[in-house]
């Protein structure tokens, strides 16, 4: 297995194991399984819905992160405060030059997290249809 394959490989694992974790914890918060099928279903459907759309928002997250709106609303935000105290120094930089005193890069890699929330996702919507069939 070449490096690429088993670094993309670990990554699902671990996607899965975090969705798993969240699958868990709400299985633990509103008790484990119930005396009725229809609760079960509900129960199993909250948890799996709650798992990914946690992942996918996430996901979303970084993506906006990775293409630079946090870096945007810092520059904002840099150049307000600047201009609110009086005799500062003004300095005028570009948002070029801001991005690149700042270091900023470009996130790859989340497509491991967005499959596996829309798995998770996917999974929930099979239980919730079992749900109205009950």
């Amino acid at each position: 297995m070449n490096k690429d394959k088993k670094s993309a490989l670990i990554r699902y694992i671990v996607c899965f194991i975090v969705a798993s974790a969240i699958v868990l914890f709400v299985f633990s918060l509103k008790g484990f399984f119930g005396t009725d099928a229809k609760q079960n279903m509900q129960l199993l459907h909250d948890a799996f819905f709650t798992s990914g759309v946690l992942m996918m928002l996430f996901c979303g997250l970084l993506y906006v992160s990775g293409e630079g709106m946090f870096l945007s609303l810092g520059f904002i935000f840099n150049k307000v405060i600047k201009s609110l105290i009086p005799f500062s120094h003004k300095e005028h930089e570009t948002y070029a030059q801001y991005c690149e005193r700042k270091g900023h890069t470009k996130s790859k890699g989340n497509r491991a997290i967005l499959l596996t929330g829309l798995f998770f996702f996917l999974i929930s919507l099979i239980f919730l249809a079992i749900w109205y069939q009950l």
